[in-house]
C-alpha cells in the first residue's frame, strides 16, 4: 500500500503529540492542513495511491504553538517555532512514514515503516 503517513511524540513529557498542528506542502503548494489526535497521528494518511508523487515534499510542525499550549513556559522567541521536514519521494508506490520526535530544545526524525 502506497502513501504518507506521520506521527508526532512529545519527547518532553513522553506522550503522543496530541493537539499539534501540521501542513504538508509540495513545491508552494498546500495538499494537508490537519491537526494530530490522541494518538500524535492523523485520522487518514496525508496522501494516499497515485496522489503520492515522486519529488520533494515539506512537512511544518508548529512546535511552539504546541508547546505553549501544553503550557510550557519558553523564552520569546522560542527555540523552535516551526519544524521543517523537507523529503523526497523517490518510489511513489512505497510506503513514507515521518515521524517527529519533539521536545522545546530538539528534534529527530528519520523515514519509518
Amino acid at each position: 500500500m502506497s502513501g504518507l503517513t506521520t506521527h508526532v511524540l512529545d519527547t518532553m513529557h513522553g506522550r503522543p503529540a496530541a493537539g499539534m498542528s501540521l501542513r504538508l506542502l509540495r513545491g508552494t503548494e498546500t495538499l494537508v492542513a490537519t491537526v494530530t489526535n490522541l494518538d500524535g497521528r492523523v485520522d487518514k494518511p496525508l496522501l494516499t495511491g497515485a496522489a503520492l508523487k515522486a519529488g520533494g515534499y515539506r512537512l511544518e510542525f508548529d512546535v511552539g504553538e504546541y508547546f505553549r499550549d501544553m503550557g510550557v513556559p519558553l523564552p520569546e522567541p522560542s527555540f523552535l517555532e516551526t519544524v521543517i521536514v523537507d523529503f523526497s519521494v523517490a518510489e511513489p508506490d512505497s510506503h513514507y512514514h515521518v515521524p517527529l520526535l519533539v521536545s522545546p530544545f530538539a528534534y529527530s526524525t528519520y523515514r519509518g515503516s
